[in-house]
């Protein structure tokens, strides 16, 4: 039997010789022997790390990698199944949720602390409850339905049998499938005279997915979410999936994702969180990426203070220093020592892990299927430093909110070839720093992506918010002070900025001094007041538009 190397993040080779007790020569040379060069500060993606690793007789368990679904001999309690409804819009995924709310007559719903995310607890009989995540079509839940499948234990695919497969439900399916969770198909609608189950299902085996009825793997049930047909039917499906994944939980620190995150002037920063493994107890240390603190309150879906929270029960708690992203995952740590030793880890994981990667992340949208398919295999062919392109997702289309969330995720770049880019997906991008490049020449696309791999590329401007000027004064020795108002985003100190008027640039400059009520602040964000001083530069008026932005 093979060693074991636990580690919380990618590691040097440096580091992993210190594990290994093996000479940093003799890893690199195993590296070399893969075609790949390596020099010893620098830090093994998961890929070769296992291989290499695997070589020296030891395997690796990277616990970040494993972050949700980390096999542990320890976990011998039973926990309920957790439940995404995944679904293009209208087809019936909240009606379904609500039918089976209605139909329970003990359910407890979690929607008091959660009512934008919609998360709720079902007691679907004595023996068995359920934990249902419902995903409407806003930005947050575009990136629940990206990242929220790791915490998900089935996803439940609604689609309406009068319609067809929509743009939501293909990405439903792609995402459940990226991530390994069983997919249950319910065909709702049932009850209208033009449904057609058969051409769903024969739409789906065109995607290489055969549902149990056409000798396939896949579980369905017809439904009729307004009159409560075959919904029984569908939750004695769900039991049966979730019996086979027999789902377990340990005693040791908690793991899990955020739901949602917010900050108010009397509670500081909150999460809603849910808990996939581990126990979390009111003191631990919480590490949500960069975002960290001590839980000081645990609230239940009431509003009552808890001591502890099991996984697969939403709960909301306090005492982070930042609001994380929906969907990130946590760890909890019971000592201080504990934390500051994974958080060291953290720190340096973010600090390399641009220098290490040997992949770009890459989605691809086009106008046509023919010009998609044809990027798509140059770009493929391109290896750059042995570094390639890794393609997370393509399509024909043009650039919509869910390509940036999906590129948020994955850290992806965004390239479109004659598409353009909807206005909020757009400002996503703004907000998120997601990189997107719009071209009509391949050729172009094949240059750009090589400059990405050969780290050349030009820094990209990206916007961090926009402000409205309302009054302007002026204070000696600084000059003209603009009155304004941030309508998006943030204003940031010494950024570039872009004065426009009539949607016309005006001037290009630095933001020389930002205050708010008096004070010189570093960042205001949306809806507040400030006060914006323009280096070298006077010539403002009312109702002009002040853009900050980053070269990144």
């Amino acid at each position: 039997m093979k060693k074991k190397i636990r580690i919380f993040n990618l590691i040097t080779i440096k580091e992993l010789a210190s594990l290994t007790n093996v000479r940093k020569e003799e890893i690199i040379k195993i590296c070399s022997s893969l075609g790949i060069k390596v020099s010893f500060y620098q830090r093994l993606d998961y890929e070769l790390l296992t291989l290499v690793a695997s070589d020296l007789g030891y395997e690796v368990e990277l616990i970040d990698k494993q972050i949700i679904r980390r096999n542990n001999n320890k976990a011998s309690i039973s926990r309920d199944p957790v439940i995404i409804l995944l679904g293009h819009v209208d087809h019936g995924k909240t009606s379904l949720l609500d039918y089976i709310k209605r139909s329970k007559v003990n359910y407890e719903e979690y929607g008091g602390i959660t009512q934008n995310i919609g998360v709720y607890k079902v007691n679907i009989n004595k023996n068995n409850s359920f934990t249902f995540i419902d995903t409407p079509g806003h930005e947050a839940f575009m990136a629940m339905r990206y990242r929220g499948t790791q915490i998900t234990d089935i996803a439940v695919v609604v689609i309406a049998a009068d319609e067809d497969i929509m743009q939501y439900t293909n990405e439903a399916i792609n995402n459940a499938k990226s991530v390994g969770i069983p997919i249950i198909f319910a065909f709702n609608k049932i009850d209208k005279q033009n449904s057609d189950i058969d051409k769903i299902r024969r739409k789906l085996a065109e995607r290489n997915i055969l549902v149990e009825e056409w000798g396939g793997a896949y579980q369905s049930q017809a439904i009729s979410a307004k009159y409560g047909i075959g919904i029984e039917k569908l939750i004695e499906k769900i039991i049966l999936e979730a019996e086979l994944l027999d789902l377990k939980y340990s005693q040791e620190n908690a793991v899990g994702s955020i739901i949602e995150s917010s900050l108010n002037k009397e509670n500081g920063y909150t999460a809603t969180i849910i808990i996939k493994d581990g126990i979390l107890t009111l003191g631990d240390y919480l590490l949500v990426g960069e975002i960290f603190g001590k839980v000081i309150k645990i609230l239940d879906e009431r509003g009552n203070q808890l001591k502890y929270v099991r996984p697969s029960r939403p709960v909301l708690i306090f005492g982070l220093n930042g609001a994380p992203n929906t969907g990130d995952i946590f760890h909890s740590c019971k000592t201080e020592k504990e934390f500051q030793k994974r958080f060291s880890y953290k720190k340096k994981d973010l600090r390399f892990e641009s220098h290490t990667s040997e992949k770009l992340n890459l989605i691809i949208k086009a106008d046509l299927n023919g010009s998609l398919e044809a990027l798509t295999e140059s770009l493929e062919k391109i290896i750059i430093n042995n570094k390639k392109i890794n393609l997370i997702y393509k399509s024909i289309g043009n650039i919509n909110e869910s390509d940036v969330l999906l590129a948020d995720t994955y850290k992806a770049l965004i390239v479109g070839f004659k598409v353009k880019i909807s206005s909020a997906a757009k400002k996503i991008a703004n907000k998120n720093k997601i990189l997107i490049k719009l071209y009509n020449i391949i050729y172009k696309i094949d240059k750009k992506i090589k400059d990405f791999l050969s780290n050349n590329s030009k820094r990209e401007e990206l916007i961090y918010g926009r402000a409205k000027i309302k009054t302007f004064f002026t204070i000696r020795k600084i000059g003209i002070i603009a009155g304004c108002i941030v309508l998006e985003g943030k204003m940031v100190i010494n950024s570039t900025i872009k004065l426009k008027r009539d949607d016309k640039i005006i001037y290009v400059g630095k933001l020389n001094s930002l205050k708010s009520f008096k004070k010189d602040v570093k960042v205001v964000k949306k809806g507040s007041e400030c006060g914006i001083n323009i280096k070298n530069f006077n010539n403002i008026k009312i109702g002009d538009i002040i853009e900050s932005y980053n070269d990144i």
